[in-house]
């Protein structure tokens, strides 16, 4: 299981996954500024592990902070707003960093390398809990997988997309692990291609049986049969149950309806936002235009041609079979099961 990053104390050191799978090579972040950076330009990406990237970046900022103690909470509040700024759909990312402005609160008339300290504990235990919660997402979610089962999954919802083991693969891990002869389909994801990129080189490294197709083969492939089930992360899952996910989810979703297959997205509890009644509510990033004109360096669309990059999009609850989670395979009535699941407590 590849590692998506590692913390030493001083630095955060970060698989950069633009440039998988040609290079493995990873990113050292020092400070807040350069943890912050690698979100916004998706070197590290997936809501899961954006989080636990966003508390490692609060201690950044905490340890770098060289004025007196009467500017820190001030100095804090800085570098929580430039983390929350860099991507606005997933809320993973807000979840963490507002885990972690608690713990200052807490602590605030500590002395500094208290604060510190017990930040870094706070973020340390956000990405151990991540793990945790992929596990146990897992365990629930392979009892929906069945023998000899052919899985669609699109975009990359692995180990990393978090801390490590994953949520959809977390769920196929999970069915691999305990000798369910299955197999993979998946879509290269576009424009950034992290299906074609990084779920089929994640799933090649465990071994893990995987076909790459096109997202504009998924219609077909559905209709000839050779798919049992989809299975897809999560950025964010309003109260009622829609959810947002990598732009093309709502399209495979609508077509698995209409095939009959089931729709599965596996999330951890960190994902659901009940403050938003609806999928509506959910505010959708745009992403810089060259991401659609080219691939990586190589230019396929006339230049300065208007382009449209949503890079997620919302799928309304009737499309989706159930929701999978750290705490339990939660079916519909979404907007009554997911309270009740989140009120059962962290």
């Amino acid at each position: 299981m590849v590692e998506t990053m590692s913390w030493d104390g001083n630095c955060l050191e970060l698989l950069d996954q633009q440039k998988l799978p040609r290079e493995v090579v990873t990113v050292r972040c020092t400070d807040y500024r350069s943890v912050a950076d690698a979100i916004k330009t998706m070197k590290v990406r997936g809501a899961p592990a954006i989080g636990a990237a966003a508390a490692f970046g609060m201690v950044l900022g905490a340890k770098r902070f060289s004025g007196p103690k009467e500017e820190f909470t001030t100095h804090m509040r800085q570098v929580a707003r430039a983390l929350k700024e860099t991507r606005p759909t997933a809320v993973n990312l807000f979840w963490a960093v507002e885990r972690m402005e608690r713990v200052l609160t807490e602590v605030k008339e500590q002395s500094l390398p208290n604060i510190i300290d017990r930040l870094e504990k706070e973020a340390v235990e956000i990405f151990e809990e991540d793990r945790r919660l992929n596990k146990s997402i897992g365990r629930y979610g392979k009892e929906v997988v069945p023998q000899n089962a052919t899985i669609l999954t699109h975009c990359n919802a692995g180990s990393l997309a978090t801390a490590g083991y994953g949520t959809a693969l977390g769920v196929i891990r999970a069915a691999h692990e305990e000798g369910k002869n299955i197999s993979v389909f998946a879509d290269e994801t576009r424009p950034l291609l992290q299906g074609a990129r990084l779920t089929a080189w994640e799933l090649m490294e465990d071994g893990i049986p995987v076909t790459l197709i096109t997202d504009n083969m998924a219609g077909y492939v559905m209709k000839l049969g050779k798919i049992d089930l989809v299975i897809v992360g999560a950025d964010r899952i309003a109260a009622n149950g829609d959810v947002a996910n990598k732009i093309g989810t709502y399209s495979l979703a609508v077509l698995a309806k209409e095939h009959n297959i089931p729709f599965y997205v596996a999330a951890p509890y960190s994902t659901i936002d009940l403050s938003l009644a609806t999928g509506e509510e959910i505010v959708i990033e745009e992403r810089e235009h060259n991401e659609v004109r080219t691939i990586g360096d190589t230019v396929i669309a006339p230049p300065g041609v208007p382009v449209f990059n949503p890079a997620f999009d919302v799928t309304p609850n009737q499309l989706i079979t159930a929701i999978i989670t750290d705490r339990g395979i939660v079916k519909p009535p979404y907007d009554k099961g997911l309270k009740t699941m989140m009120e059962g407590g962290e």
